[in-house]
């Protein structure tokens, strides 16, 4: 396959980097999703409670919808989160929301992050028809909560594994693949759903490598801790167009042990981390993960030599996903 993919990468490029001055997929000046403009750093926004869960478990949605809303408008300087999320998605799109049910319940997209995430939607005028819950498999999805439903009158929650994957390979790089007809056939527009977590081979999932579940065989690309390959499936035109919005779920966050759920090395991070350049975003989060192995007392990635490099590959000349330059990014708490 590898002669295959090397003969395409040309024709590929062309189709794939046609708007030279692309950030997140959009061409500046469309005005739709929204550009970082060239002079603006890219804001990854964190949004804490110390108080989500009050004294228990479980989470308050109240205090949920209200983090999600100040990162919002935050990160779009809206005065209200419904003009914040009018800059999202458009009325009558249909919205898929790519969650992360691999982990199980422990280490999932949460169930309420979504509930809620789907109130706002619904004010911003997409009705529940035309609302997508998606991830690989079913069962992921189920596991983590979430009730397979492919009714087109309701929410609709499927995995790949029910609606499929196209026929041809997308190409690009070192990556052939088969994209989720979800993505490609369904959705107008994408909100990226991942988890802050370690990962035992490819060193963080997170926004970037989340999109491993639009794949048919993401298997083949755990190699060399995942570079380039993570940054080369974010490259393929429905991924990079589609995506609008990257909300990370850190309201319980893993260092050690990932992708599966390890308890003994989870804490509740009670935050979310939101951005529209999902290399930023991943680049911050690794540091959250790194501060808290150094504060359990365990060696970084880098000494345990699966130091998550494609998101650096991400951000280089090829890929220019975002931005990893710590200078270039604007964090900012509410």
């Amino acid at each position: 396959m590898s002669q295959r993919l090397e003969s395409n990468r040309r024709e590929f490029l062309k189709k794939c980097l046609a708007g030279a001055a692309f950030v997140g997929g959009v061409s500046k000046g469309s005005g739709f999703p929204f550009s970082y403009p060239a002079q603006e750093k890219s804001k990854v926004v964190i949004s804490r409670d110390p108080l989500l869960r009050g004294g228990g478990v479980r989470l308050d949605s109240g205090r949920l919808l209200k983090m999600l809303d100040r990162a919002v408008q935050a990160l779009y300087r809206s005065d209200s989160p419904l003009d914040g999320w009018k800059r999202v998605v458009r009325a009558g799109e249909v919205v898929g929301l790519k969650v992360n049910g691999l982990a199980g319940r422990g280490a999932s997209t949460n169930v309420l992050l979504v509930e809620v995430l789907c109130e706002r939607l619904r004010e911003a005028g997409i009705p529940n028809q035309n609302i997508v819950i998606w991830d690989r498999l079913n069962a992921d999805l189920e596991s983590a909560g979430f009730q397979v439903a492919s009714r087109r009158d309701h929410i609709r929650c499927i995995g790949n594994d029910l609606s499929g994957y196209e026929e041809e390979l997308s190409v690009y790089g070192n990556v052939g693949s088969r994209l989720s007809r979800t993505l490609t056939e369904v959705c107008d527009a994408v909100i990226n759903l991942p988890v802050l977590k370690d990962h035992g081979i490819a060193g963080v999932t997170i926004a970037l490598k989340n999109l491993f579940g639009a794949i048919h065989n993401p298997n083949k690309y755990h190699l060399n801790v995942g570079d380039p390959f993570v940054a080369d499936v974010n490259m393929l035109p429905p991924i990079r167009q589609k995506i609008r919005l990257h909300i990370c779920d850190a309201t319980t966050a893993q260092y050690e042990g990932g992708p599966s759920y390890m308890p003994q090395w989870s804490w509740p991070e009670n935050a979310l981390l939101l951005s529209r350049d999902p290399v930023a975003l991943d680049t911050v989060g690794w540091q959250i993960l790194e501060r808290k192995r150094t504060e359990r007392g365990m060696p970084s990635l880098e000494a345990l030599a699966r130091a998550p490099r494609y998101i650096a590959t991400a951000a280089d000349a090829q890929h220019r996903l975002g931005t990893n330059d710590p200078r270039q990014i604007e964090q900012v708490e509410v």
